[in-house]
């Protein structure tokens, strides 16, 4: 099957769904929101997973402290998650017409593939100013014209919207590595994708855990800053915040992919 041939009917299910419900306004953000009842059940359940499982593995594997200039363990995964999704960046860059983070993250990867040892360190970024270029299929998507559709919570990857779920299973399905490596390897680099999402829990645990544990209704408080952060990502809305802040209500989406 041809993954394009998938985006069609997605794209138009998610603008058909995104028109079938009258969004509401929470602290001067629309919210679009008609599936809550179901959404907390799932939000209860991810919060739960978080408290229980990944928040323990996260400690344990805490990536290193900054102190030195040796990367920990986790460091090295997490940078080597980071590169395997270079690849699936490029052909998004390309679909939305833009072909400056496509190349720059074309080189990056050929950097830190290279040079890098495969990802695990990132010469790219740090000897060569190549930064990466961060985008996803939601992003073609809404590039496309597509609106982002009614929200909704994932279980285990938690907030998105129907925009955003689409992107996410076709970034699957357009990832250049899952059609040059034969199963196991595709397999074993979605491992380290997978584990990557571990360290960055790790790196902003005390961000995560103030919006899950801390918050008297964690999840319209998730939900008011995966929306505010993904349309300020996306220039929607004009949404004024930060996205560099250390601040969990101005920037932290603590499922982000």
């Amino acid at each position: 099957m041809r993954p394009l041939s998938l985006v069609a009917p997605l794209a138009l299910s998610v603008i058909l769904a995104g028109c079938a419900s009258e969004p509401v306004m929470q602290d001067g953000i629309r919210v679009n929101d008609p599936f809550e009842r179901q959404n907390r059940r799932v939000h209860a359940f991810n919060k739960a997973f978080d408290e229980r499982v990944v928040a323990p593995v996260a400690r344990l594997a805490s990536p290193g402290d900054g102190a030195s200039d040796s990367p920990g363990a986790m460091d090295l995964v997490i940078n080597a998650g980071s590169n395997l999704s270079l690849p699936g960046k490029v052909v998004n860059s390309v679909m939305q017409g833009r072909p400056e983070p496509a190349i720059k993250n074309f080189f990056r990867f050929a950097v830190n593939t290279t040079l890098g040892i495969g990802g695990l360190f990132d010469p790219a970024g740090r000897d060569f100013g190549l930064p990466e270029q961060d985008t996803d299929f939601g992003e073609t998507l809404a590039v496309w014209g597509v609106p982002e559709g009614v929200y909704l919570e994932l279980p285990i990857l938690g907030p998105s919207t129907q925009r955003d779920a689409v992107g996410k299973v076709v970034d699957l399905a357009i990832d250049p590595l899952n059609h040059v490596l034969h199963r196991d390897g595709a397999w074993a680099a979605f491992g380290l994708r997978v584990a990557s999402k571990a360290g960055d829990r790790a790196r902003f645990g005390e961000t995560v855990d103030s919006v899950l544990q801390g918050s008297a209704d964690s999840y319209a408080q998730l939900r008011l800053i995966y929306l505010m952060h993904r349309r300020h990502e996306l220039n929607e809305e004009g949404t004024e915040i930060d996205p560099y802040a250390e601040t969990a209500d101005d920037a932290i989406d603590p499922y982000a992919e």
